[in-house]
């Protein structure tokens, strides 16, 4: 009994200093932001959006370091009312809208606000993280059905929570391989003016087909030949169905659609005329400086890894099932590695749009190198001195359900243009830490998941059914080695 108490005494008081140690760290950090560094029992965690600089230029480690555990704190906190959480007259598309009248409700699962903080949903295995099916969110565009308080799928679109890890090799990559396919469209343009004559491009970057390219000879463009692609030519990595360009978009949505967080560089006075759009009482409630700092830290989260396992009937399973997945194509879509040139991430980024701060309105966009993480000289490089990030996917969307197989096809709206059908290819890697499967999260095993798939993916499913059981049960075996590490 007096071992257990010293135990329990010591853990106490080690608690309580990690805790001690991580108000002083808030304190110091949001010093650093314009706030109060002598009042931490303040309700407000959002920094007010006027005493905080925009971050320029290169950022060294330790300026870096900061911004990056500013975000952490943003991420971690849970917004109150004196940050500006609620929108009474605010849906939540990403366009500001406002609502004919405020809800009766302003807290509900469907239209939101649907979280008090960022990691309320994005909490499996960590912060960060994917979510378990109670932290499914309910997407609809906000501009003509705002209002409806169903869950029926004909109102709104019911997600799964994707995990952020790796997000910001993610968006390095989107961006490069958004360039060679505006330079091909470029090309394209350039000959066909040069020889008069019709000329078709592949589409091809890193790697993926995303079709072809058609100019003309008096210049008019072809794009019937575009595959998993926008006509911009511009890849859109995030959200389940590839709509989301960047970290940046990513996050000014979610703070508005999910916790009624308005972000001034889109909300704000220049773009909507008013200070309060959403007319609850708070004026500039998310500064460019706190949208950067959410950025950084999801930016800088480490990928997941592939797991070496302990036992050595798992290892050898898990190499036999590396080489079921490629046998029966499944590599084609989730392909292993892509390749990155720079490790360079600018905020904000050169496909941001309006609604989002754009390079053009700060002097100089915020630039961090990756390299001086300590997961990034994990990563191993191909012969031209390419850093090989281990996605397992393609960043492309294609159609994943037909009549026979539709489990995956099961929304009936279309977001952003994009065919109901139609999604991007999940990124394999953190899938053995982020279970339940499926764009609604209603599969419970990767066995299941992989037998949904149908329309391009189909051929792969039905040869993974073919499979006998250990050929099965290997494939399974190496894609739990795709883990998020703690």
């Amino acid at each position: 009994m007096q071992t257990e108490f010293r135990f329990a005494a010591s853990i106490r008081t080690v608690t309580l200093a990690l805790v001690l140690q991580a108000i002083g760290s808030v304190m110091a950090i949001n010093g650093a932001f314009g706030q109060e560094a002598d009042r931490p029992w303040e309700e407000p965690v959002l920094a007010p959006s006027q005493e905080s600089p925009v971050p320029s230029g290169g950022l060294d480690a330790g300026r870096l370091e900061r911004l990056v555990k500013r975000g952490e704190t943003l991420f971690a906190a849970r917004f109150t009312r004196s940050d500006g959480a609620g929108r009474p007259m605010a849906t939540q598309a990403i366009i500001p809208t406002k609502r004919r009248r405020p809800p009766k409700d302003e807290f509900q699962r469907m239209a939101g606000m649907d979280a008090n903080g960022c990691i309320s949903c994005h909490n499996v295995p960590a912060a960060g993280g994917a979510g378990d099916f109670t932290a499914n969110v309910f997407v609809s565009e906000g501009f003509g059905n705002a209002e409806f308080d169903s869950i029926d799928p004909q109102f709104s679109n019911e997600r799964n929570t994707n995990h952020l890890f790796g997000a910001g090799l993610i968006e390095l990559l989107a961006r490069e391989m958004t360039a060679d396919l505006q330079a091909i469209r470029s090309d394209a343009a350039a000959a066909a003016r040069k020889q008069h004559q019709t000329i078709t491009l592949p589409l091809e970057t890193k790697g993926v087909s995303f079709g072809s390219i058609t100019v003309k000879a008096d210049g008019m463009v072809d794009l019937s030949g575009l595959d998993g692609v926008d006509t911009d030519l511009v890849v859109r990595p995030f959200s389940q169905k590839g709509v989301i360009t960047s970290l940046r978009q990513f996050t000014i949505n979610a703070l508005n659609s999910h916790h009624g967080i308005q972000a001034s560089e889109r909300f704000g006075e220049r773009w909507t005329g008013q200070a309060d759009f959403d007319e609850d009482g708070m004026v500039d409630e998310a500064g460019p400086a706190d949208i950067s700092a959410l950025v950084a830290w999801q930016a800088t989260l480490q990928p997941p890894i592939i797991a070496e396992p302990e036992s050595t009937a798992w290892r050898e399973a898990a190499a036999a099932g590396n080489a079921h997945f490629s046998d029966i194509g499944c590599a084609r879509c989730h392909i292993p590695t892509l390749p990155l040139n720079s490790l360079t991430f600018s905020d904000p980024g050169p496909l941001d749009a309006a609604g989002t701060l754009r390079a053009g309105e700060n002097a100089t966009p915020a630039a961090y190198d990756f390299s001086g993480q300590e997961w990034a000289k994990t990563l191993q490089r191909n012969e031209a001195g390419a850093i090989l990030v281990p996605l397992f996917g393609d960043l492309k969307r294609h159609r994943i359900s037909d009549q026979k197989h539709s489990r995956l096809g099961n929304e009936l709206l279309a977001q952003r243009f994009v065919e109901r059908d139609v999604f991007m290819t999940a990124e394999l890697w953190g899938i053995g830490s982020t279970a339940p499967y499926g764009h609604r999260g209603d599969l419970t095993s990767l066995d299941e998941v992989i037998r949904a798939h149908g329309g391009d993916a189909s051929p792969s499913a039905r040869a993974y059914e073919q499979l006998p059981d250990d050929a099965r049960s290997a494939i399974i075996a190496f894609l739990k080695t795709l883990v998020i590490a703690p």
